[in-house]
């Protein structure tokens, strides 16, 4: 039965002498966004490495499914990979809850060097008893606030729906800022915010502003209280069966990737802000401190895990001395 699920994941042509292995990847991203693009070039340079022998079929915008729905494709072997928010990946690796904690990054310089570091690719590993394998983390950047209304503290947040993600830790930060989490697939969220079934969201630049949904929410805070990476999952059904050879060619793909996914963003999240002011959103730059005052509560009964506690002080010493976790 094994040949037959792997048949549906990887498509074997043949030219002239040469057997190609090509990889099917959904995801629920447009095209024009900065991580669609880098998977593209990641599929470019993957052809590239492996001289032919290995490609990727890519299939965004949800065309295959919502994030979990990819996900599960991969575990039962009907997908090869998938680009999910970290976020969702704490349901099948609950120790990655730690990058979606508030404030958990002093900036985008120490958010990398975990991601980058021996923390980061063991957070990526953990899913492997679930059939899920992380090869990269794409840059994400931090997620704030966006609504019907103006957020410049806690207190406009109080009694708001606000759509997030199907993860615990999101909606546990929503709810302690006051908010009513409401978790909802990001394809119904446009329609959501327009019927005012939700009152706002929170999400970064570049989603707020390809999503369209600075059309239907005039008010964005950024109050930057997470960064919450993207990671690149490939199913185990698919990496086990790939040659050692094959895996250096796919990971060799992705470290170019994510340097490309970066600089992308980096221009990305400039190209929004400037986009959304231009169409009459009002861009608020509120005091953090009121926001990390009110989740000071919330971060302490994390730490009640002893497990999740040893992490957190791993995480706020890199970049610091040289205590990284084993």
């Amino acid at each position: 039965m094994r040949w037959i699920t792997l048949g549906l994941l990887l498509l074997t042509a043949c030219s002239s002498s040469v057997k190609q292995k090509r990889i099917k990847l959904g995801h629920g991203l447009p095209v024009k966004h900065p991580v669609h693009q880098a998977m593209v070039h990641m599929g470019d340079r993957l052809e590239d490495i492996s001289e032919g022998q290995l490609a990727l079929d890519i299939y965004p915008s949800e065309q295959l499914g919502t994030e979990r729905q990819c996900l599960e494709l991969l575990q039962i072997g009907a997908l090869g990979m998938t680009k999910v928010s970290a976020a969702v990946m704490e349901n099948f690796s609950p120790n990655i809850r730690v990058f979606g904690l508030p404030y958990m990054f002093r900036d985008r310089e120490h958010h990398f060097q975990v991601l980058d570091g021996p923390i980061g690719q063991q957070l990526m590993e953990e899913s492997t008893p679930f059939y899920l394998r992380g090869l990269c983390y794409f840059d994400a950047g931090s997620r704030s606030f966006y609504a019907s209304k103006q957020i410049e503290s806690p207190l406009d947040l109080d009694g708001l729906k606000i759509r997030v993600m199907e993860s615990q830790t999101a909606i546990q930060l929503v709810n302690t800022l006051g908010g009513r989490a409401t978790p909802l697939a990001y394809g119904e969220l446009y329609s959501a915010l327009q019927q005012g079934m939700v009152d706002g969201a929170e999400n970064n630049p570049p989603s707020f502003y390809q999503s369209r949904h600075y059309e239907v929410s005039k008010f964005y805070s950024l109050d930057e209280h997470s960064y919450i990476p993207d990671i690149l999952v490939i199913s185990t059904h698919v990496w086990d069966d790939l040659s050692k050879e094959e895996k250096s060619w796919l990971e060799a793909a992705t470290r170019e990737a994510v340097v490309f996914q970066r600089k992308l963003w980096a221009e990305a999240e400039k190209e929004a802000l400037d986009a959304v002011q231009a169409a009459g959103v009002t861009v608020i730059r509120p005091d953090k401190s009121t926001f990390v005052g009110k989740l000071e509560p919330l971060m302490e009964t994390y730490k009640e895990d002893a497990l999740l506690s040893e992490l957190i002080e791993a995480i706020q010493a890199v970049g610091i001395d040289s205590t990284h976790m084993e």
